[in-house]
């Protein structure tokens, strides 16, 4: 399954008027990873697919920058610290 069509799965998105913005903050997520220090080696694994979801989907969800989300950033920054290591 396409990356972009596992990711619609998980937001429960059915159109496709949403996809460019989709797969914009999906590519921000993959250099988000990149630039912690995820190697790239993992971008086949489960949990960097579930980090590449969680990153788009906070940011596609809440796009108010004053919305606080502590505790998806505990779950995101938990996976990349297993990803790193």
């Amino acid at each position: 399954m396409e990356d972009l069509e596992l990711l619609k799965k998980y937001l429960r998105i059915d159109g496709s008027e949403d996809d460019v913005i989709l797969t914009l903050l999906m590519n921000a997520a993959e250099e988000y990873l990149a630039d912690a220090g995820v190697p790239v080696t993992e971008k086949a694994s489960a949990k960097y697919k579930l980090a590449v979801m969680l990153h788009t989907a906070m940011n596609y969800e809440n796009r108010n920058p004053a919305v606080k989300m502590q505790e998806f950033n505990k779950a995101f920054e938990s996976i990349i610290w297993q990803l790193k290591s």
